[in-house]
């Protein structure tokens, strides 16, 4: 391998697919239902939409929006885009017309990648039909282009040049702000391939993983199993979500599944399954977890029923992917820390003044490492809020994460909450997640969420709004669990049962949410 290409599949993210297509040329990459791509097929395929995007007029650094489902389209997009020097953000398709305009406007998009039962959303941005790619049956009456045209072997077979760096931005992802107005976090190919390869070392993964990915690909966490795999020439097993979790388990089998990311609500549908078999899984070599801290009793039971599968507990953001991660033996004895700072990167705890804490004193958590955002896109303010100097290197800069966290003597890390979760109540601040914990150790609790309530001489109440796993669940027998495990004045006053919980499209229980419509409930009811 030249030195330039040597420097392109360190330092940029399409050569993780250069690479592993020069390395694993017939080895399938990507498999969905009864299509697979090969490594080779995927270089190829990405080669030719980059030409096409090109010859259509994407400048380097030009934004390219994804509007589509986990498919292998959305891959072939991704690293078509990169290899044109474009910058690709992947769009959830569940977003509504008015959020997705706001995106496209916001990122200033030159095209959009989408199929036809999403086409409709898309046209009502203020991109031209000719700038939109559409996926599947050709749209009719509609001078769209066709994506599977912009995949053949019309053009040029020369690579693209590079043309770029490892500064250079490669993808925009958009988060939810305080405000409510979706804020998009940079990241460059070095933040990315810089994660990736950490990730990839603690985990331990090689080239013979075959990662289930369930998750989105608009999802930080889900859309990072493809750089994951692509940079180790792994396999990825894509489906649609996990809404029938024993489908997903057969697709386990079928393709022997090594490694499965989760979320904390996936984690309480596998252990509520009546009748789950195990057999055939003997593949599964890890489970992982981020996205929200996973019940220490949700962990244990998933050891239970998957006594030959080790956890690995992660926290994280998206503005530098990854945080922390605990080694799953380390788990078995800390089961509610997250664990220490990934490889080749540094975490600290500071308090309001910027005084870096020792072990036991609660603040916030500090990341220091080449994983951080350069920022949020067009958002100055949000910017600097964020990325601070060090507190002891001020030439440096380091990205504050707004989250809670506490730290033991042997450096294990411990979240508490997010600095806006926290509740007041008697005088006292309280973590909601604390609680939370406390609740999932019932045995019948699938889901658990404590929101506050507010009260003119407490502050606030606590609430517990829980969905069991059968109906035999009472107030006072949830009541009485909470007094045996917290003091009292973490107790909660109230508990309703519901049969389901609003998530986040990340799959996350949506607190804001949950917190927001019980408070115009009881505004309705009081009127």
């Amino acid at each position: 391998m030249s030195v330039s290409a040597n420097y392109l599949a360190l330092a940029r993210i399409e050569g993780f697919l250069t690479e592993s297509a020069r390395k694993f040329p017939h080895k399938t990459a990507f498999i969905q239902q009864k299509n697979q791509l090969t490594y080779a097929e995927l270089d190829r395929k990405s080669e030719n939409f980059a030409q096409h995007l090109r010859s259509s007029g994407l400048q380097r650094g030009d934004r390219v929006l994804i509007f589509l489902p986990n498919c292998l389209e959305v891959v072939i997009g991704i690293f078509g885009i990169l290899k044109a020097g474009g910058v690709f953000s992947t769009i959830n398709p569940g977003t509504k017309a008015e959020k997705l305009r706001y995106i496209e406007q916001n990122s200033e998009a030159a095209f959009l990648v989408t199929n036809g039962a999403l086409v409709r959303i898309a046209s009502e941005t203020s991109l031209a039909s000719e700038r939109i790619y559409v996926t599947g049956a050709a749209v009719k009456d509609a001078p769209y282009l066709a994506f599977e045209d912009a995949l053949q072997d019309n053009l040029s077979n020369e690579p693209l040049p590079v043309g770029g760096i490892d500064t250079d931005l490669a993808m925009l992802v958009y988060t939810s702000g305080s405000t409510g107005v979706p804020k998009g976090v940079m990241m460059q190919h070095r933040n990315i391939c810089f994660a990736a390869n950490s990730i990839n070392t603690y985990l331990r993964n090689t080239s013979d993983e075959v990662i289930m990915l369930t998750l989105p690909i608009s999802f930080d966490y889900g859309l990072y199993q493809v750089f994951l795999a692509t940079q180790l020439g792994a396999t990825v097993v894509l489906e649609q979500g996990f809404t029938f979790p024993a489908a997903i388990l057969n697709s386990a089998r079928e393709h022997q599944v090594t490694n499965f990311p989760m979320v904390p609500t996936m984690a309480a549908l596998l252990i509520s399954m009546k009748n789950l078999s195990t057999d055939g899984l003997d593949s599964l070599r890890c489970f992982t977890n981020t996205g929200a801290a996973l019940p220490p009793g949700h962990i244990q039971k998933l050891k239970t029923l998957f006594p030959k599968t080790v956890m690995y507990s992660m926290y994280g953001l998206t503005e530098c992917k990854r945080c922390t991660y605990i080694e799953p033996d380390e788990l078995e004895q800390r089961p509610d820390s997250v664990g220490k700072a990934i490889p080749y990167t540094e975490v600290f705890i500071v308090d309001k003044q910027d005084k870096i804490l020792g072990a036991g004193e609660t603040g916030e958590l500090v990341i220091r490492g080449s994983h951080v955002m350069s920022g949020y896109w067009k958002n100055p303010q949000a910017t600097a809020k964020a990325i601070r100097p060090h507190p002891l290197y001020n030439w440096e800069k380091v990205l504050y994460s707004g989250d809670l966290f506490r730290q033991d003597e042997a450096g294990y890390l411990y979240f508490i909450a997010r600095k806006d979760d926290i509740i007041k109540s008697r005088g006292e601040k309280i973590s909601p997640k604390e609680i939370e914990n406390v609740l999932y150790a019932l045995a019948n609790v699938k889901e658990a969420i404590i929101i506050g309530i507010p009260d003119e001489i407490l502050g606030h109440t606590l609430k517990a709004i829980i969905v069991p796993v059968d109906e035999t669940l009472t107030e006072r027998e949830v009541i009485a669990h909470c007094r045996a495990q917290l003091e009292p004045y973490m107790v909660p006053q109230q508990v309703e049962f519901r049969s389901i919980l609003n998530k986040t499209a990340s799959g996350k229980i949506d607190r804001t949410h949950v917190t927001s419509t019980h408070h115009t409930k009881q505004n309705q009811l009081s009127i």
